[in-house]
């Protein structure tokens, strides 16, 4: 049973669901008769998009920080306290620093660790003691191609994108048999709002990487609720994404470093991002 069936008290969680990805998966999963529950700092676009996916199915919104231990630690209960038990999980939340290291600060590189690596484990160990007992559950952890190789330019996004890779699969395997499944959706490009929260010109950073590889968000969400209605495992959105990342796994590490250390366009400025 790699979805459960939705029901008027279950939830699907959605961190990150103001915009792009996040924002997609849920209508996605909305569109699938799944009660949502809408996760992100900014509550006023929550609530734009609750508005939306009201008109179907039960939506809840609640305003978080999941970069914050506390709470993170609040969000289950609150959802608890709404009369909801959480059926499904999707870590889409995440930020990014973009350019070289030494231009960032220590802040900005730890903050990336904290919503990308440790509110990733904070919030699937929570959710997977709660479904385990219970014998259903679903988790969709969001990471990126860029986990799949060292990534000069976005150095420390990259690591903590390798780490939910390696971690939702050492966990997938952990709940086999269990009746809780556990998937990564790993995108390529795709035109969200990291871009312009970095400060990042888009078409220049489109400009250096090929535009075959660019694909629209829904699409990407759609192939991350798709992995998990057919327990897929990772899963890599578009095949030319896929193809992409083998392509650069086979190439000797010298030289796919300075291809794309070449490449990036934060590093050919001082440029710092959060995303």
């Amino acid at each position: 049973m790699p979805l459960p069936p939705p029901s008027p008290t279950t939830t699907a969680v959605v961190t990150g669901a103001s915009s792009g990805i996040g924002a997609d998966i849920a209508h996605e999963l909305a569109d699938r008769g799944y009660g949502v529950t809408l996760v992100a700092r900014r509550e006023d676009r929550l609530r734009e998009l609750a508005a939306e996916l009201g008109k179907s199915v039960r939506v809840e919104v609640i305003a978080c920080d999941v970069a914050d231990p506390e709470a993170r630690a609040n969000l289950f209960d609150e959802i608890a306290d709404r009369g909801l038990t959480i059926d499904i999980l999707v870590n889409n939340a995440g930020i990014g620093t973009m350019g070289a290291v030494e231009k960032s600060t220590v802040a900005e590189e730890i903050a990336q660790v904290r919503v990308n690596v440790e509110a990733v484990i904070d919030l699937t160990t929570r959710a997977t003691q709660q479904m385990v007992p219970r014998g259903r559950g679903a988790i969709l952890n969001v990471g990126s191609t860029a986990g799949f190789h060292p990534f000069p330019g976005q150095s420390g996004y990259a690591g903590t994108k390798a780490f939910v890779h390696t971690y939702s699969e050492g966990l997938r395997g952990e709940l086999a048999g269990t009746g809780v499944t556990v998937a990564t959706l790993c995108p390529g490009p795709v035109r969200t709002e990291f871009l312009q929260s970095a400060g990042m010109d888009e078409k220049k950073f489109a400009a250096a990487f090929p535009k075959f590889l660019w694909m629209p968000s829904r699409e990407v969400a759609r192939a991350g609720v798709a992995a998990l209605e057919h327990d897929r495992g990772t899963v890599i959105a578009g095949l030319q994404n896929k193809v992409s990342t083998r392509l650069m796994q086979l190439l000797p590490r010298p030289v796919l470093l300075k291809l794309l250390a070449g490449q990036h366009p934060a590093l050919r400025r001082d440029n710092r991002s959060v995303g």
